[in-house]
C-alpha cells in the first residue's frame, strides 16, 4: 500500500515540502495551527513569495479545478495521526530572544500534540534545523508518550533549501541526509525519496547527531566563506585593491571555487545568522565552545559590513550629517527571488541611515509589504524610478535582476545627483559611468 505523508508546519519549508511530496505522487495532509494560513493554502495561495511554489500547490490542492487532489490541509492533529505513515516536522526554530540559543518550543509543541494520537506504527521525521542532541531527546519523548511506543520511531532529515530555488531543491536535491536508528526507518525514507534517488541524488545514511550537525556545519561554512571575502573587501578598501578581481583570481582555484565570493553588505535571512549563533551556543553547552570561537568573528565581520555601507554613504554625501539628505534604497529583502526581510542587511542599512536623519525611500520587487510591517517609518515607492526621484545618492543593496537591467540614463534624469553605491558588487560600473554616474562599490575604492 502506498505511503501517506503528513507535513506539520506549513511555513516556507513545510508548504514547499508538502507540495513537492504531492508532486512525487504521494497523498499528503498538511497541518498548521494557524487557521488563516490553512485557509490560504486550501485556496492554492502561499503566505510567502517563492518562485514556482504557488503553481505547484495549485496543481495538487484538493478542490481546485484540474488539480490532482493529492494535497489537503487541516488543523487537527488526530486527523494527521490517523492519516499518515510518515510525519514530517517542518516547524520554525528561531533564535531565542536575548540569547544566541535556538528556540525549540515550536518543535516540542508539535511533537507533544502529535505523539498522543500515534496508536499505530509511524515514522516522525524532523526537518527543522535544531541543536545537536535534540533528536535523541525527542526520540525518547516520542517512545514515552505515543501509545504505539517503540513502533513510533523518529528520524532526522535536514533540509537544504535555498530561498528562490526551494521547489527545485526539494524535487531535485543535491543530497539527501537521513539520521536513523533502524532499517525500517531507512527503508521508509528510501521509499519517500525514491524518485530523486533514482535521478542520482546521493542518499547519505547516518546517526542522529551527524544528521543534525550537517545542516549547521554547511551553513557555518557558507557564512565563513561570505565573511572571508567581506574581510578581504575591508583590506582592499585600506590598500586600494579591487576585491572583485581578487575574488575572481582566487576563485579559479578548484579548492576554493567562485561561489559565495561576491563581497558586499553581508548575509541575512532566517537561517545563516541564527544558525551560526545557535551552533556556538550549543557547542558551549557541550564544552566544545573553543572549536567554534571563529564563528563569533564571522558574525562580527558580517554585521560590520552594514556599518561600512552607512559610512560609505556618508562619504558619498561629503562626509557630513545625513539630515535633510534624500537616499534611494534599491532592495529590501535579504536576497533576490524572495519576499523575506528577516535580518535583511538592506533594510538594516536603510534603517540606520534614516535614524541619522536622512529621508529614505525603498523599492523592492517582492518585499515591500513585509518591509513596511518591519520598518513602517521608512518611505516606500512603487518602482525603482520613483524611489530614485530626487535622491542625492542611490544605494543598491539587494541584487535583483530587475536592478541589473535598469537604464542608468533614465534613472539619472530622475535623481538629484548621479551617485550610486553598489552594496552587492553586482552592477556594471562601465555602464553606469558612461551615463554620467559616480559609481562606488564595497572593497573597490579605485575600480
Amino acid at each position: 500500500m502506498a505511503l501517506k505523508i503528513t507535513v506539520i508546519g506549513t511555513g516556507y519549508l513545510g508548504a514547499t515540502h508538502a507540495a513537492a511530496m504531492a508532486e512525487l505522487g504521494f497523498e499528503v495532509l498538511g497541518l498548521d495551527v494557524v487557521p488563516e494560513k490553512i485557509a490560504m493554502l486550501q485556496r492554492g495561495e502561499v503566505p510567502m513569495y517563492e518562485p514556482g511554489l504557488e503553481e505547484l500547490l495549485r496543481k495538487h490542492v484538493a478542490g481546485i479545478e484540474g488539480s490532482s487532489g493529492r494535497l489537503r490541509f487541516t488543523t487537527d492533529f488526530a486527523e494527521v495521526a490517523a492519516f499518515g505513515d510518515v510525519h514530517f516536522l517542518c516547524v520554525n526554530t528561531p533564535q531565542k530572544h536575548g540569547e544566541y540559543a535556538c528556540d525549540m518550543s515550536y518543535v516540542d509543541a508539535a511533537l507533544a500534540s502529535l505523539a498522543p494520537h500515534l496508536t499505530r506504527p509511524a515514522l516522525v521525521v524532523g526537518k527543522s534545523t535544531v541543536p545537536v542532541g535534540s533528536a535523541d531527546r525527542l526520540a525518547a519523548y516520542l517512545t514515552e508518550h505515543a501509545p504505539a511506543g517503540h513502533r513510533a520511531e523518529l528520524a532526522w532529515n535536514p533540509e537544504f533549501l535555498r530561498e528562490g530555488f526551494a521547489v527545485e531543491d526539494t524535487l531535485h536535491p543535491d543530497r539527501i541526509v537521513v539520521g536513523v536508528r533502524s532499517e525500517r526507518s531507512e527503508k521508509l525514507l528510501r521509499e519517500v525519496y525514491a524518485t530523486p534517488v533514482g535521478e542520482g541524488s546521493p542518499f547519505v545514511v547516518t546517526d542522529f547527531p551527524t544528521a543534525e550537525l550537517v545542516k549547521t556545519s554547511a551553513n557555518s561554512f557558507l557564512a565563513t566563506k561570505i565573511s572571508f571575502i567581506n574581510a578581504m573587501a575591508e583590506v582592499c578598501e585600506a590598500a586600494d585593491g579591487d576585491v572583485a578581481k581578487l575574488a575572481e583570481a582566487i576563485g579559479y582555484d578548484d579548492r576554493i571555487g567562485r561561489k559565495f565570493l561576491r563581497a558586499g553588505i553581508g548575509f541575512g535571512g532566517g537561517c545563516l545568522p541564527k544558525d551560526i549563533r545557535a551552533f556556538m551556543a550549543r557547542a558551549g553547552e557541550l564544552g566544545a565552545d573553543q572549536a567554534l570561537t571563529f564563528l563569533r568573528e564571522i558574525d562580527s565581520i558580517n554585521m560590520r559590513q552594514r556599518g561600512q555601507m552607512v559610512e560609505l554613504t556618508r562619504q558619498a554625501l561629503g562626509g557630513g550629517p545625513f539630515l535633510g539628505k534624500r537616499i534611494a534604497v534599491l532592495g529590501a529583502t535579504f536576497k533576490p527571488d524572495s519576499d523575506d526581510v528577516r535580518d535583511s542587511p538592506a533594510l538594516n542599512v536603510a534603517g540606520q541611515v534614516h535614524l541619522q536623519g536622512a529621508q529614505v525611500t525603498v523599492y523592492d520587487p517582492k518585499g515591500m509589504e513585509n518591509a513596511r510591517r518591519l520598518f513602517p517609518t521608512l518611505g516606500y515607492a512603487d518602482s525603482a524610478l520613483e524611489a530614485v526621484r530626487g535622491a542625492d545618492v542611490v544605494l543598491h543593496l539587494t541584487e535583483w535582476r530587475e536592478f541589473r537591467e535598469l537604464d542608468p540614463e533614465v534613472l539619472g534624469e530622475a535623481a538629484a545627483a548621479r551617485v550610486i553605491l553598489d552594496g552587492r558588487n553586482a552592477l556594471d560600473p562601465t555602464l553606469w559611468r558612461k551615463a554620467g554616474w559616480t559609481y562606488r562599490a564595497m572593497g573597490r575604492p579605485t575600480a
